[in-house]
């Protein structure tokens, strides 16, 4: 009885649902590149953020196409259009992930990673409605 609610409840959100683990894995990928290209490699923060953004675009990307919004674009140019409007949508996140990043850490001196992770919230938030209304919209 409370197995089948709990897979009604999963059904009505699994797109939700598989959006947030994703994109808590995308935060994930994220946050350990830019640790690693800020701290341990002692890169600029904001060349280190460029680098964590795009491996994060690029695992988001797939991992959105196939798992979350289940896209069933096929053919080389509708793919590369699909592939061109993500990444087109997560430059505009990316562009405010930037400036939060400058307002946290030069004009309020919060932590990098504090920052960061302030940024984040943002982005995930960004992010999913741009997929879900203009990227990953026909997806049947």
């Amino acid at each position: 009885m409370i197995t089948d609610k709990l897979k009604d409840l999963y059904k009505k959100y699994e797109e939700l649902i598989l959006y947030v683990f994703f994109g808590g894995l995308t935060t994930v990928v994220n946050i350990v590149i830019f640790w690693l290209f800020a701290d341990v490699m002692h890169i600029h923060y904001l060349a280190a953020n460029f680098v964590a953004w795009a491996g994060a675009v690029l695992f988001a990307y797939f991992t959105n196409r196939r798992w979350v919004f289940k896209s069933k674009v096929s053919g080389f140019w509708r793919i590369l259009r699909e592939m061109f409007m993500f990444v087109a949508g997560r430059i505009l996140s990316g562009a405010g992930d930037m400036v939060i990043m400058f307002v946290c850490v030069d004009v309020i001196h919060m932590g990098n990673l504090v920052g960061k992770i302030a940024s984040q919230i943002f982005v995930v938030i960004f992010n999913y409605v741009f997929s879900k209304v203009i990227i990953f919209k026909n997806k049947k």
